[in-house]
């Protein structure tokens, strides 16, 4: 559709705002716009339902046939900021998910070659499980588009990856006669939620907490090197009791501590127990494993902890408990970055710059916050798509229903924003130059704030001298 603005009185039905006044002029009780009086409504756009090749404005005609580019992508994360959080890709992306997916294929169909009970997946030999190993070492970007490609077909993502593997191991005999066990007794959900688990895990320990162990180092070092730097102290925005400039930043730093803790102990589960959590089609095809152990061994095998009460999906309790831990130590961060913002206005903090960097387009001498800001800024985002996360989450209707297959895809996107912004704050961080000359001078304007001790110390000795 195109939207039409209506910019003059006569379009408008004779309706000027500059000169008729707006509560008087509309209707608002008992008001309706028939479909008829289309100019009689001064806050109504033109539709269209010509559905163009390409977009006109008052600039002129623009291509809507784009390809994927920095340019052309929808999300920042994956234009303007490709390069600060790319980190996060072999572990987020579509290519992360596919990836992950097809380890825990593998992986099964070895599991299943060591239960004496299924004769028809023999041990494999040396050179088999070497070649099974290989497909996971070297899967590639390419790989990863075979899998989109089968997927135009089978129109199933997780039925893709089967028949991509079924292909690939052709070309090894051993292998080859047992390909029909890949998947075996596997409901998507099962290869799904260990992909998911072995993800999160993965972007944890090998990005997110690396860089907020920096942030933490980085607090601590202020802390350290400014414990004896007296600063006047605000409370309500008035001056308060003096404190020192190390000791706030000690503050923060023993906070994100803690909260960096907790998400380090969120146990990571997952779910390996069929189409609705109960080993049926296990059971009716072997009934003679014991299904249970089977599965909880192979969850562990992976390095996650196995949630044995599930229906088709793992219940994503531990993904709400790890987004709402990230959540708080963005609301931290968020305090930090707007405290530091103030000490900055204040004058508490100069900022270094780099050779050609400007501060501001139409003022020269302005070093503006922005580290701080654009942190502040994406800690919001983040927190944003978290919080849905983490709420909808839990939430499936009966024993599974689709909704949070779609919202698990957007993981990135939380992830990604609070990755931005961690390292926003770092370089934020490495800007700083306390300026104690400004520090102390605003400490001495401020003698009422000595009322305190002097107080106290009054009472003390009128105490001591009437008891």
């Amino acid at each position: 559709m195109e939207f039409a603005a209506l910019s003059n009185a006569t379009q408008l039905g004779g309706f000027n705002p500059l000169r008729t006044n707006l509560q008087s002029s509309l209707p608002f009780r008992h008001a309706s716009f028939p479909s008829s009086s289309r100019r009689d409504c001064s806050c109504k756009a033109l539709l269209s339902t010509r559905t163009p090749t390409s977009t006109h404005n008052m600039f002129g005609p623009h291509s809507t046939d784009f390809e994927l580019s920095a340019l052309t992508a929808l999300s920042p994360l994956d234009g303007r900021y490709w390069s600060k959080v790319k980190e996060l890709a072999p572990f987020l992306s579509e290519y992360g998910l596919i990836y992950f997916r097809v380890l825990v294929e593998i992986k099964w169909l070895l599991q299943l070659s060591v239960i004496p009970e299924i004769v028809e997946v023999p041990s494999f030999s040396d050179g088999a499980k070497s070649f099974l190993q290989g497909l996971i070492d070297d899967f590639s970007v390419e790989d990863a588009s075979e899998v989109k490609n089968i997927e135009r077909v089978t129109n199933h993502d997780v039925k893709a990856v089967e028949y991509f593997l079924k292909q690939k191991c052709q070309s090894n005999a051993e292998v080859a006669k047992v390909l029909e066990f890949f998947h075996f007794a596997c409901t998507s959900e099962d290869i799904n939620n260990l992909a998911h688990a072995l993800m999160l895990k993965e972007t944890m320990n090998s990005v997110m907490f690396p860089v907020m162990d920096k942030i933490m180092i980085a607090l601590c070092d202020v802390a350290k090197d400014n414990a004896d730097v007296p600063m006047l102290s605000r409370t309500h925005g008035q001056p308060a009791s003096p404190t020192t400039l190390g000791k706030e930043m000690a503050i923060f730093a023993a906070r994100l501590s803690r909260e960096r803790k907790d998400l380090s102990q969120v146990e990571i589960l997952g779910k390996f127990a069929g189409a609705v959590g109960n080993y049926n089609a296990h059971v009716v095809a072997y009934p003679n494993v014991n299904w249970p152990h089977i599965a909880e061994q192979f969850v562990h095998s992976l390095g996650l902890s196995f949630n044995p009460y599930v229906a088709q999906i793992e219940t994503h309790d531990y993904m709400a408990k790890l987004f709402h831990s990230l959540i708080q130590f963005n609301n931290i961060l968020i305090d930090f970055d707007r405290d530091v913002w103030g000490y900055i206005s204040l004058g508490y903090f100069k900022q270094t710059t780099k050779a050609g960097e400007i501060g501001s387009s139409t003022m020269p001498h302005k070093v503006n916050p922005i580290d701080f800001e654009n942190s502040e800024g994406n800690l919001g985002v983040a927190n944003g798509g978290l919080s849905h996360l983490s709420m909808k989450l839990p939430i499936s209707r009966w024993q599974r229903d689709l909704t949070d297959s779609t919202v698990l895809r957007n993981m990135g996107v939380g992830i990604g924003h609070s990755l931005l912004a961690y390292k926003s704050t770092l370089q934020g961080i490495g800007k700083l130059q306390v300026n104690e000359a400004r520090l102390s001078e605003d400490l001495n304007q401020c003698w009422e704030v000595l009322a305190e001790p002097i107080q106290t110390v009054s009472i003390c000795f009128w105490l001591y001298m009437f008891i």
